[in-house]
């Protein structure tokens, strides 16, 4: 099929990508030139494992192409995907001024029988809003249809080509025919593809995110109450996530979640509740409670300290939201460092791949260590904040070696507290009581 895609962001990259690789012909569009070209030869602007890899092979086998120009890209194209940002606006709901701009410079190269499809993740009610848009600027129904993506940062390609299922809200059986025709080479394993409304299809992406946002918060506010009863959450974690009912998905206690996803998402779900006379209690819960936990690292830092953190030298080991990307936005990591700079301390960061995006942000006002072991030189503590897979198994006496003060603060709690204790570490985690060396410094 020939295929184009509005939006060269993670989502539109992704999906454009991986329609290319099952045979389409793709033509990604983007407003931004220098971006349009660096993909065209081959640089990826984001870390997403196996992209890069697919971007080249099919840009060069011609399926997939970048362009800047909306009539290349829309007017032989059978299915439109709209795939561009809704950031939140102040009061946490969608803005939709990109899309809407988008649809208003679609609409005049949009073949009659083209479907066009949304896989931004918008709010309940917009694609009935881009079939009026649609029929103003074109004086014709339009076929418009909801596809969410469920996509995770670090695992998107295997995500997209092993759904779990493939959602769609569309409003004809002819529609969603289409559409099943185009994903049938990624659900001949009979995942399911699951038709509804385009209401429905819409809510189905909030409430997937949010849902998953609830555990997280849950999982955190009871660790935090374990650390003050002498509670451990690993046990607790594994006595109710063996019941069938529960599970352990999404379980883990932290530091907070981030990303462009799931803090959005909830704030624009409260926001079409409020919009809707509903009040938000649970939703407005879950943001508050991760907001704050956020902050539970940076004080367990300055409490440990006494709260004098000017002229300290601390380590921080992971920037990126979660391993496997080198996406900051929200990351609980930036939540840490603003709250350090400002208390005077200097930092020195290790991330295997967001370093140079905490550059374009902070400059000069950090450190960058070329390792994670380089981090720690002098540093008076450590503090973790992403999970990557080089921080799980470190060398505990080259880490003692180099640090000031053999002291560390682990939002994801990788290591285990007896162990830390008999290496003669001070070990803070989520959720458990502190570790203190019998001897060595406290």
């Amino acid at each position: 099929m020939r295929i184009a895609i509005v939006g060269t962001g993670y989502v539109g990259l992704v999906t454009g990508t991986c329609f290319a690789d099952s045979g389409n012909t793709v033509t990604c569009l983007d407003i931004e030139a220098e971006k349009v070209a660096r993909l065209t030869h081959g640089e990826i602007p984001i870390f997403e494992p196996g992209l890069e890899e697919l971007v080249v092979r099919n840009t060069a086998a011609g399926r997939l192409r970048f362009t800047t120009d909306p009539a290349t890209a829309i007017k032989a194209a059978e299915i439109v995907f709209l795939a561009v940002g809704t950031p939140p606006a102040a009061d946490g709901s969608a803005d939709l001024t990109t899309l809407w701009k988008v649809i208003d410079s679609l609409a005049i190269h949009l073949d009659s029988k083209a479907v066009v499809v949304t896989k931004s993740t918008v709010p309940v009610g917009t694609c009935a809003g881009i079939e009026r848009r649609l029929k103003d600027r074109t004086g014709r129904e339009c076929l418009v249809a909801s596809n969410p993506e469920f996509l995770k940062e670090g695992a998107a390609i295997e995500d997209f080509q092993k759904p779990d299922r493939v959602v769609v809200g569309v409003r004809s059986a002819a529609v969603a025919d289409v559409l099943r025709n185009l994903y049938a080479p990624f659900l001949r394993t009979e995942n399911p593809f699951l038709v509804m409304s385009p209401e429905s299809s819409e809510m189905t992406k909030y409430v997937a995110n949010a849902l998953l946002a609830t555990k997280i918060s849950f999982i955190n506010e009871v660790a935090n109450l374990c650390e003050r009863i002498e509670a451990d959450i690993d046990d607790v974690r594994r006595g109710i996530g063996h019941d069938s009912r529960i599970g352990f998905a999404f379980l883990f206690p932290g530091a907070g979640y981030g990303g462009s996803c799931f803090p959005k998402d909830v704030q624009a779900l409260a926001a079409m509740a409020r919009d809707n006379g509903i009040l938000p209690r649970v939703m407005t819960a879950v943001h508050e409670t991760n907001l704050a936990q956020k902050q539970v690292l940076g004080e367990k830092v300055a409490a440990h300290f006494g709260g004098q953190l000017s002229g300290r030298t601390i380590a921080i080991w992971g920037l990126a939201f979660k391993p496997r990307t080198d996406d900051i936005r929200d990351a609980p990591a930036i939540d840490l460092i603003e709250r350090l700079l400002a208390s005077g301390a200097s930092i020195t960061v290790y991330d295997p791949e967001a370093m140079a995006n905490a550059r374009s942000i902070y400059g000069n006002r950090l450190s960058y260590a070329a390792g994670a072991m380089e981090a720690l030189d002098g540093a008076e503590c450590l503090a973790i904040v992403t999970e990557w897979g080089d921080f799980r198994r470190p060398d505990f006496d080259e880490m003692a070696r180099r640090m000031r003060s053999p002291t560390i603060f682990d939002g994801r709690n990788l290591y285990s507290p007896a162990e830390m204790q008999a290496k003669g570490f001070v070990y803070h985690s989520i959720g458990k009581a502190p570790a203190m060396p019998s001897t060595g410094p406290a």
